[in-house]
Parts: C-alpha cells; sequence; structure tokens
C-alpha cells in the first residue's frame, strides 16, 4: 500500500495558433489495476501525430497486464511499444495518404507499488519534482551524445545544429527511428509531482518556477496559473500549450 493519494489533472491552451496540435490524457489501463498512464505528444505540422500517439497508447495499455510486480524494465518495455507501435502507424498512413505527421511523446507509468517509470521523444519534457525542488527532468543530453557517437557528428557541431538536429528526433521521421530516454523513481512520497508539458509551456519557466507552482497549488489551480502566466510571457504570440500535472498527497486523516 502507498502513503499517499494521487491528485491529477489536463489542461491546454490553444496560444495564437490556428490549431491546437497538442494531445494529453490521463488513463487507466483495463487489466492494469492501480496503474495509471500519463501521456502528452506534440503534433507537428498538425494534430495526426498525436492524435495517434493517444490512440496508440489506449490500445497497449488496455493489453498490458502487469502481474504480481513488474521489472523496470517491463514497464520500459510498455512505453518502448507505445513509442514503436505509434512511429510504424504514422509511417504506414504516410504512405497510403502522402501526408505525413510527426509527434513528440512524454508518458509515464505510476504503479500500486510507489514506482514510477518514464520515457520521452523528442522536445516535450516531464518534470519530477519533491517539496518543489526538481529532482530530475528530461532533456536532449541523451539524444545529442547519440548523434555525436552514432553519427560521428563532432560535439561542436551537435550543439550548434541542436535545434535543426533535434527536431528530427520525432515519431514519423521516415529515416530514423526514435531515440527514446528513460527515466526512474522507485522511492515515490507525498509531496512528489510530475509535471509534463508541451514546450509552449516550459519555454517560459525555470524549473524553480514550475517546482514551486505546482507544489503550493491544486493542479487545476496550477495549471490555470501556468497558462495564465505563459501567455502574459509571451505577449500573446505564444504556441500551444499544455499539460497533465499528477501530484502525491497525504492522505486526509480519519478522526
Amino acid at each position: 500500500m502507498t502513503s499517499y493519494k494521487l491528485e491529477a489533472g489536463t489542461a491546454q491552451h490553444i496560444g495564437n495558433r490556428p490549431q491546437q496540435n497538442d494531445r494529453v490524457a490521463l488513463m487507466t489501463g483495463a487489466r492494469a489495476p492501480g496503474y495509471v498512464l500519463a501521456v502528452l505528444s506534440d503534433g507537428i505540422a498538425g494534430a495526426a501525430g498525436a492524435e495517434q500517439v493517444l490512440h496508440t497508447a489506449k490500445q497497449v495499455f488496455d493489453e498490458f497486464k502487469p502481474g504480481d510486480h513488474p521489472s523496470v524494465e517491463r514497464l520500459q518495455q510498455l512505453l518502448r511499444d507505445i513509442v514503436q507501435e505509434t512511429h510504424l502507424v504514422i509511417n504506414m498512413n504516410a504512405v497510403t495518404t502522402q501526408a505525413h505527421a510527426h509527434a513528440s511523446f512524454v508518458g509515464l507509468v505510476l504503479t500500486p507499488h510507489g514506482e514510477a517509470v518514464w520515457a520521452h521523444v523528442g522536445d516535450s519534457r516531464l518534470y519530477y519534482f519533491h517539496d518543489g525542488k526538481c529532482l530530475a527532468r528530461t532533456s536532449d543530453a541523451a539524444y545529442v551524445e547519440h548523434l555525436v557517437s552514432s553519427d560521428r557528428l563532432p560535439p561542436d557541431a551537435a550543439k550548434n545544429h541542436r535545434k535543426s538536429k533535434l527536431l528530427l528526433n520525432v515519431m514519423g521521421n521516415s529515416r530514423k527511428e526514435p531515440f527514446i530516454t528513460f527515466g526512474q523513481r522507485l522511492d515515490l512520497a507525498a509531496n512528489d509531482v510530475f509535471l509534463l508539458c508541451s514546450d509552449g509551456l516550459w519555454h517560459f519557466f525555470t524549473d524553480a518556477e514550475l517546482g514551486t507552482v505546482t507544489a503550493k497549488a491544486s493542479p487545476r489551480q496550477a495549471s490555470e496559473m501556468l497558462i495564465n502566466k505563459a501567455g502574459e510571457r509571451s505577449q500573446g504570440k505564444g504556441g500551444n500549450c499544455s499539460m497533465a500535472i499528477v501530484k502525491l498527497v497525504k492522505p486526509a486523516q480519519v478522526a
């Protein structure tokens, strides 16, 4: 039994874009009682890729049978399956429709055993806070190292071409398989917070700011505050803004 309960929510704002290309969802598995999956995807040049992420994630998670206590590697494989199957379907659809969709991915699995495993592809992010302090977040460091080793790209060139190279790490790139980065936390406790968000949000905040807001407010209150502040800081020129917030809070004491 865990010593906390979950408070969670999702939120989105279209920004100054003509349409909302991000997608975000919180899911429970049909065959995995007590497990929660949070998924966020930023569709590039349209919402089709992000839509496919959520569709595939639900299918894969509904088929997931965890057993008594799955290993971290098994949970990582669950997230890897979502990424790889989405990537395959997007590329298959591109052949028949001649329309190329791309998408980022952030996925977080929370288990009833007080564990969390996450994965990401692209420029959407996951943050892990405790008492408002950022203890972990996804970054592009591992992917840059991958480019240097696999593409024989000089480190300086990787830094200089960081943006253009990183945009290639998406689902739906017909020339490259998506590079997946994983993280984990095996001792979850009350006052832990996970934030999944698209670049339309994280671009405007420091890690400390995000940690403070999500620690002090409920997921709904925090999301409203962050969306309003992102709009203010972008001066009305921000892009799609989406997030999922999962807070671990102490259960109410029974008198």
